[in-house]
Protein backbone atom coordinates (compact mmCIF):
# COMPACT_ATOMS: atom_id res chain seq x y z
CA UNK A 1 0.00 0.00 0.00
CA UNK A 2 1.10 3.14 -0.91
CA UNK A 3 2.10 5.47 1.77
CA UNK A 4 0.29 8.89 2.56
CA UNK A 5 1.55 11.67 1.63
CA UNK A 6 1.95 14.39 4.48
CA UNK A 7 1.12 17.88 3.86
CA UNK A 8 3.58 20.19 5.50
CA UNK A 9 3.43 23.72 5.75
CA UNK A 10 7.31 25.85 5.85
CA UNK A 11 7.84 29.32 6.76
CA UNK A 12 10.96 30.90 6.45
CA UNK A 13 11.75 34.15 7.48
CA UNK A 14 13.63 37.30 5.63
CA UNK A 15 16.62 37.10 7.65
CA UNK A 16 17.49 33.43 6.93
CA UNK A 17 17.19 34.20 3.08
CA UNK A 18 19.62 37.87 2.69
CA UNK A 19 22.64 39.38 3.37
CA UNK A 20 23.28 41.81 5.78
CA UNK A 21 22.98 44.53 3.17
CA UNK A 22 19.35 43.76 2.65
CA UNK A 23 20.00 41.58 -0.62
CA UNK A 24 18.81 38.13 -1.30
CA UNK A 25 21.71 35.62 -0.52
CA UNK A 26 22.13 33.00 -2.86
CA UNK A 27 23.68 30.36 -1.11
CA UNK A 28 21.10 30.30 2.09
CA UNK A 29 18.15 30.02 -0.13
CA UNK A 30 19.80 27.33 -2.27
CA UNK A 31 20.57 25.22 1.01
CA UNK A 32 16.77 25.75 1.60
CA UNK A 33 15.92 24.50 -1.55
CA UNK A 34 18.11 21.80 -1.36
CA UNK A 35 16.80 20.49 1.82
CA UNK A 36 12.76 21.15 0.20
CA UNK A 37 13.59 19.14 -2.40
CA UNK A 38 15.03 15.97 -0.48
CA UNK A 39 11.26 16.33 1.51
CA UNK A 40 9.69 16.15 -2.24
CA UNK A 41 11.98 13.30 -2.98
CA UNK A 42 10.44 11.07 -0.23
CA UNK A 43 7.27 12.02 -1.41
CA UNK A 44 6.08 14.77 1.28
CA UNK A 45 3.68 17.32 -0.35
CA UNK A 46 5.16 21.05 0.60
CA UNK A 47 4.30 24.30 0.84
CA UNK A 48 6.60 27.26 1.03
CA UNK A 49 5.36 30.33 3.04
CA UNK A 50 8.55 32.63 1.93
CA UNK A 51 9.12 36.35 3.64
CA UNK A 52 11.75 38.33 1.97
CA UNK A 53 10.69 40.16 -0.62
CA UNK A 54 10.60 43.78 0.80
CA UNK A 55 14.25 42.59 1.98
CA UNK A 56 15.10 41.52 -1.34
CA UNK A 57 14.20 44.88 -3.06
CA UNK A 58 15.92 46.95 -0.59
CA UNK A 59 19.30 47.05 -2.71
CA UNK A 60 18.07 47.40 -6.16
CA UNK A 61 16.37 50.16 -5.08
CA UNK A 62 19.11 52.12 -3.08
CA UNK A 63 17.96 51.90 0.53
CA UNK A 64 19.74 51.14 3.81
CA UNK A 65 16.78 49.85 5.84
CA UNK A 66 13.32 48.48 5.88
CA UNK A 67 11.05 51.74 5.13
CA UNK A 68 9.22 52.77 7.78
CA UNK A 69 6.21 53.88 5.49
CA UNK A 70 3.68 51.72 3.32
CA UNK A 71 4.05 52.99 0.15
CA UNK A 72 7.48 52.32 -0.08
CA UNK A 73 7.48 48.61 1.77
CA UNK A 74 4.64 48.15 -0.99
CA UNK A 75 7.57 49.69 -3.96
CA UNK A 76 10.24 46.98 -2.67
CA UNK A 77 7.96 44.55 -2.50
CA UNK A 78 7.14 45.18 -5.99
CA UNK A 79 10.97 44.65 -6.90
CA UNK A 80 11.86 42.39 -4.71
CA UNK A 81 9.40 39.60 -4.73
CA UNK A 82 10.30 39.29 -8.32
CA UNK A 83 13.34 38.45 -7.44
CA UNK A 84 12.46 36.17 -4.58
CA UNK A 85 10.22 34.22 -7.16
CA UNK A 86 12.81 33.74 -10.06
CA UNK A 87 15.67 33.08 -7.73
CA UNK A 88 13.08 30.11 -6.07
CA UNK A 89 12.30 29.00 -9.74
CA UNK A 90 15.82 28.77 -11.02
CA UNK A 91 17.10 27.02 -7.75
CA UNK A 92 13.64 24.47 -7.42
CA UNK A 93 14.70 23.46 -11.38
CA UNK A 94 17.86 21.98 -10.45
CA UNK A 95 15.59 19.33 -9.37
CA UNK A 96 13.40 19.43 -11.87
CA UNK A 97 10.37 20.71 -9.33
CA UNK A 98 8.39 23.38 -10.58
CA UNK A 99 6.73 25.86 -8.44
CA UNK A 100 3.88 28.23 -8.30
CA UNK A 101 3.62 31.89 -6.82
CA UNK A 102 0.57 32.46 -4.78
CA UNK A 103 0.27 36.09 -3.03
CA UNK A 104 -2.69 36.27 -0.51
CA UNK A 105 -3.99 38.66 1.41
CA UNK A 106 -5.55 38.60 5.32
CA UNK A 107 -8.99 38.81 3.15
CA UNK A 108 -8.13 35.81 1.10
CA UNK A 109 -7.87 33.73 4.09
CA UNK A 110 -10.40 34.93 6.44
CA UNK A 111 -13.52 35.44 3.82
CA UNK A 112 -15.52 32.45 3.44
CA UNK A 113 -15.83 33.09 -0.59
CA UNK A 114 -11.86 33.56 -0.95
CA UNK A 115 -11.12 31.14 1.74
CA UNK A 116 -12.78 28.81 -0.70
CA UNK A 117 -10.94 29.63 -3.72
CA UNK A 118 -7.97 30.11 -1.94
CA UNK A 119 -8.34 26.46 -0.78
CA UNK A 120 -8.83 24.82 -4.12
CA UNK A 121 -6.04 26.51 -5.98
CA UNK A 122 -3.38 25.57 -3.47
CA UNK A 123 -5.01 21.82 -3.77
CA UNK A 124 -4.60 21.99 -7.36
CA UNK A 125 -1.25 23.50 -7.67
CA UNK A 126 -0.62 20.20 -4.58
CA UNK A 127 -2.33 17.80 -7.26
CA UNK A 128 0.12 18.38 -10.25
CA UNK A 129 3.41 18.09 -8.02
CA UNK A 130 3.82 21.96 -7.98
CA UNK A 131 5.39 23.64 -5.12
CA UNK A 132 3.59 26.73 -3.96
CA UNK A 133 5.69 29.53 -3.16
CA UNK A 134 3.44 31.60 -0.44
CA UNK A 135 3.24 35.48 0.23
CA UNK A 136 1.59 38.18 1.63
CA UNK A 137 0.82 40.17 -1.50
CA UNK A 138 2.57 43.54 0.04
CA UNK A 139 2.07 45.77 -3.03
CA UNK A 140 -1.77 45.84 -2.29
CA UNK A 141 -2.15 45.35 1.52
CA UNK A 142 -3.16 48.06 3.24
CA UNK A 143 -3.00 48.47 7.06
CA UNK A 144 -6.46 47.25 8.10
CA UNK A 145 -5.68 43.76 6.08
CA UNK A 146 -2.39 43.33 6.13
CA UNK A 147 -1.29 39.95 8.01
CA UNK A 148 1.02 41.78 10.41
CA UNK A 149 4.01 39.01 10.05
CA UNK A 150 4.21 35.71 7.90
CA UNK A 151 4.39 33.50 10.71
CA UNK A 152 0.25 34.32 11.01
CA UNK A 153 -0.12 33.92 7.42
CA UNK A 154 1.71 30.51 7.63
CA UNK A 155 -0.23 29.43 10.64
CA UNK A 156 -3.66 30.33 8.47
CA UNK A 157 -2.10 28.18 5.52
CA UNK A 158 -1.83 25.59 7.40
CA UNK A 159 -4.79 25.39 8.03
CA UNK A 160 -6.22 26.31 4.59
CA UNK A 161 -4.20 23.29 3.01
CA UNK A 162 -5.22 20.78 6.29
CA UNK A 163 -1.50 20.29 6.66
CA UNK A 164 -0.11 17.58 9.35
CA UNK A 165 3.09 20.03 9.75
CA UNK A 166 4.13 23.30 9.86
CA UNK A 167 7.78 24.39 10.26
CA UNK A 168 8.57 27.61 11.08
CA UNK A 169 12.73 28.33 10.23
CA UNK A 170 14.13 31.14 11.83
CA UNK A 171 17.42 32.68 13.16
CA UNK A 172 16.92 30.85 16.27
CA UNK A 173 16.82 27.75 16.67
CA UNK A 174 13.99 26.83 18.94
CA UNK A 175 12.62 28.37 21.87
CA UNK A 176 14.70 28.76 25.03
CA UNK A 177 13.84 29.43 28.50
CA UNK A 178 15.80 32.86 28.58
CA UNK A 179 17.54 35.10 25.96
CA UNK A 180 19.83 32.57 24.17
CA UNK A 181 22.73 34.76 24.01
CA UNK A 182 22.98 34.64 27.77
CA UNK A 183 25.21 31.78 29.60
CA UNK A 184 22.98 28.98 30.81
CA UNK A 185 19.61 29.32 28.97
CA UNK A 186 18.33 26.48 28.17
CA UNK A 187 16.27 25.37 24.94
CA UNK A 188 12.98 23.72 25.35
CA UNK A 189 12.62 20.64 23.09
CA UNK A 190 9.07 20.44 23.92
CA UNK A 191 5.62 22.12 24.60
CA UNK A 192 2.51 20.39 24.90
CA UNK A 193 0.92 23.21 26.47
CA UNK A 194 0.87 26.93 26.59
CA UNK A 195 1.23 26.83 30.32
CA UNK A 196 4.31 25.78 29.88
CA UNK A 197 5.71 29.20 28.30
CA UNK A 198 4.28 31.29 31.08
CA UNK A 199 7.05 33.61 32.58
CA UNK A 200 9.22 33.80 29.70
CA UNK A 201 10.11 36.97 28.06
CA UNK A 202 9.16 36.94 24.52
CA UNK A 203 9.18 40.61 24.02
CA UNK A 204 12.67 40.33 21.84
CA UNK A 205 12.44 41.73 18.32
CA UNK A 206 13.53 40.46 14.99
CA UNK A 207 15.92 41.15 12.95
CA UNK A 208 15.25 44.60 11.74
CA UNK A 209 14.38 42.84 8.02
CA UNK A 210 11.22 41.27 8.73
CA UNK A 211 8.38 41.85 11.01
CA UNK A 212 7.96 39.15 13.02
CA UNK A 213 9.49 37.89 16.48
CA UNK A 214 9.01 35.09 18.80
CA UNK A 215 5.81 36.28 20.35
CA UNK A 216 4.32 35.97 16.67
CA UNK A 217 6.03 32.62 16.50
CA UNK A 218 4.36 31.09 19.61
CA UNK A 219 1.29 32.97 18.22
CA UNK A 220 0.90 30.65 14.81
CA UNK A 221 2.32 27.91 16.68
CA UNK A 222 -0.46 28.21 18.84
CA UNK A 223 -2.96 28.75 16.39
CA UNK A 224 -1.53 25.78 14.65
CA UNK A 225 -1.69 23.30 17.39
CA UNK A 226 -5.36 24.31 18.48
CA UNK A 227 -6.27 23.29 14.92
CA UNK A 228 -4.62 19.96 15.14
CA UNK A 229 -1.06 20.63 13.38
CA UNK A 230 1.82 19.79 15.02
CA UNK A 231 4.48 22.38 15.20
CA UNK A 232 8.37 23.02 14.69
CA UNK A 233 10.40 25.68 15.08
CA UNK A 234 14.19 25.87 14.67
CA UNK A 235 16.76 27.36 12.58
CA UNK A 236 16.71 28.11 8.51
CA UNK A 237 20.54 25.99 9.00
CA UNK A 238 18.70 22.92 10.28
CA UNK A 239 15.75 22.77 7.92
CA UNK A 240 17.26 19.35 6.32
CA UNK A 241 16.46 17.62 10.00
CA UNK A 242 13.57 19.04 10.69
CA UNK A 243 11.85 17.85 7.49
CA UNK A 244 13.44 14.86 8.01
CA UNK A 245 11.54 14.58 11.32
CA UNK A 246 15.34 14.26 13.13
CA UNK A 247 15.37 15.86 16.30
CA UNK A 248 15.79 19.44 16.62
CA UNK A 249 14.21 23.02 17.81
CA UNK A 250 11.45 23.56 19.79
CA UNK A 251 8.46 20.71 19.24
CA UNK A 252 5.16 21.83 19.45
CA UNK A 253 2.18 18.88 20.13
CA UNK A 254 -1.42 19.22 18.40
CA UNK A 255 -4.14 19.72 20.74
CA UNK A 256 -5.66 16.62 21.23
CA UNK A 257 -8.73 16.17 23.63
CA UNK A 258 -10.06 13.05 25.32
CA UNK A 259 -13.77 13.38 23.65
CA UNK A 260 -16.66 15.34 22.38
CA UNK A 261 -19.95 14.57 23.29
CA UNK A 262 -19.47 11.00 23.01
CA UNK A 263 -22.05 10.60 26.11
CA UNK A 264 -24.56 13.12 24.68
CA UNK A 265 -24.33 12.02 20.77
CA UNK A 266 -22.48 13.62 17.91
CA UNK A 267 -24.43 17.20 17.70
CA UNK A 268 -24.16 17.93 21.07
CA UNK A 269 -20.30 17.78 20.58
CA UNK A 270 -20.49 19.72 17.88
CA UNK A 271 -22.49 22.71 19.50
CA UNK A 272 -20.15 22.03 22.21
CA UNK A 273 -16.81 22.67 19.91
CA UNK A 274 -18.35 25.62 18.23
CA UNK A 275 -19.38 27.34 21.27
CA UNK A 276 -15.68 27.29 22.69
CA UNK A 277 -13.62 28.02 19.35
CA UNK A 278 -16.00 30.95 18.90
CA UNK A 279 -16.57 31.94 22.54
CA UNK A 280 -20.10 32.41 21.93
CA UNK A 281 -22.29 30.40 24.51
CA UNK A 282 -25.71 30.70 22.82
CA UNK A 283 -25.12 28.25 19.83
CA UNK A 284 -27.50 26.20 19.44
CA UNK A 285 -28.19 23.16 16.81
CA UNK A 286 -30.15 25.15 14.90
CA UNK A 287 -27.37 27.88 14.62
CA UNK A 288 -25.72 28.88 11.18
CA UNK A 289 -22.07 29.26 11.16
CA UNK A 290 -22.33 32.23 8.95
CA UNK A 291 -25.07 34.04 10.96
CA UNK A 292 -22.56 34.48 13.96
CA UNK A 293 -20.00 35.94 12.19
CA UNK A 294 -18.01 32.97 12.00
CA UNK A 295 -14.25 33.37 10.68
CA UNK A 296 -12.38 31.04 8.56
CA UNK A 297 -9.85 30.36 10.76
CA UNK A 298 -12.73 29.27 13.31
CA UNK A 299 -13.92 27.09 10.78
CA UNK A 300 -10.64 25.50 10.17
CA UNK A 301 -10.51 24.80 13.94
CA UNK A 302 -13.79 23.46 14.02
CA UNK A 303 -12.72 20.78 11.64
CA UNK A 304 -9.66 19.93 12.84
CA UNK A 305 -10.90 18.91 15.84
CA UNK A 306 -13.68 16.91 14.41
CA UNK A 307 -11.34 15.21 12.36
CA UNK A 308 -8.57 14.80 15.08
CA UNK A 309 -11.61 13.62 17.87
CA UNK A 310 -13.62 10.99 15.07
CA UNK A 311 -11.08 10.73 12.01
CA UNK A 312 -13.78 11.55 9.79
CA UNK A 313 -13.13 14.79 7.26
CA UNK A 314 -14.46 18.01 7.74
CA UNK A 315 -14.08 20.76 5.44
CA UNK A 316 -14.63 24.54 6.55
CA UNK A 317 -15.95 25.32 3.38
CA UNK A 318 -19.45 23.19 4.26
CA UNK A 319 -19.91 24.54 7.95
CA UNK A 320 -20.50 27.89 5.88
CA UNK A 321 -22.66 26.16 3.66
CA UNK A 322 -24.85 24.27 5.45
CA UNK A 323 -28.27 25.98 7.14
CA UNK A 324 -27.28 25.21 10.42
CA UNK A 325 -24.88 22.92 12.61
CA UNK A 326 -27.50 20.29 12.36
CA UNK A 327 -27.49 20.06 9.14
CA UNK A 328 -23.89 20.38 8.84
CA UNK A 329 -23.61 16.85 10.04
CA UNK A 330 -26.29 15.51 7.98
CA UNK A 331 -28.82 13.74 9.10
CA UNK A 332 -28.41 9.56 9.82
CA UNK A 333 -24.52 10.25 9.36
CA UNK A 334 -22.99 7.60 12.00
CA UNK A 335 -20.09 9.37 13.87
CA UNK A 336 -18.29 7.25 16.05
CA UNK A 337 -15.59 8.40 18.60
CA UNK A 338 -11.86 7.28 17.18
CA UNK A 339 -9.73 5.28 19.90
Amino acid sequence: MERARTRIVVKVGSSSLTSAAGGLDAERLDALVDALAAARGRGERLVLVSSGAIAAGLAPLGLTARPADLAHQQAAASVGQGLLIARYTASFARYGIRVGQVLLTNDDVTRDGQFGNARRTLDALLAMGVLPVVNENDTVATEEIRFGDNDRLAGLVAGLVRADRLVLLSDVDGVYDADPRLPGSRRIAEVRSGAELDGLDLSSPGSGLGTGGMASKLAAARSATEAGITVLLTSASQAAEALAGRPCGTLFHARSDSGWGVADGPLEGLVDIVREVTGRPDITPDTQFHDIGGTSLQAMRICARLRTLTGIPFYPQDVFESPSLREFLAPGTEISHAA
